[in-house]
């Protein structure tokens, strides 16, 4: 199941663009093959990032995934250049995947909370905040 449709391109570009950009044939219809390669290269761009914190399959979707994945996908399809509106779009779409990815970003659909990370030891790792209170910032305290 891929994170975004044509439908979603759709809604974002326009049918034009997509038109433009996805009919390689010129045959007046966007090639299924070009949208499915590029819906193909957003989904694997958007799990490279989030996998690091996240279980995949997602089981929904969230929105601000399928926004990423729309944004990726519709820059891969601007094949020849693509105009700075759409690079501005992809630009963000990768510094927030590597917001998830660092931990300064979390997505916030329940099913998607991070799945904790085991070291080689077999020692489990929570990844958070640095602790307020420690032993040493309370001395002189207790």
């Amino acid at each position: 199941m891929s994170y975004a449709s044509l439908e979603d391109l759709i809604e974002r570009a326009s049918a034009v663009e997509i038109l433009q950009v996805a009919d390689r044939d010129q045959d007046g219809v966007a090639d299924p093959s070009v949208i499915e390669a590029a819906l193909a290269h957003a989904d694997n761009t958007v799990n490279g990032y989030v996998r690091v914190r996240y279980a995949l399959p997602f089981a929904a979707v969230p929105d601000l995934v399928r926004t990423w994945a729309v944004s990726i996908a519709r820059y891969f399809l601007h094949a020849d250049g693509a105009p700075d509106y759409v690079v501005r779009d992809w630009k963000e779409a990768i510094a927030e995947l590597k917001d998830v990815s660092a931990g300064r970003m979390q997505l916030t659909a329940a099913e998607n909370q991070p799945e904790p990370q085991s070291s080689p030891d077999g020692r489990i790792s929570v990844v958070g905040p640095e602790p307020v209170f420690t032993s040493e910032n309370l001395k002189g305290w207790l």
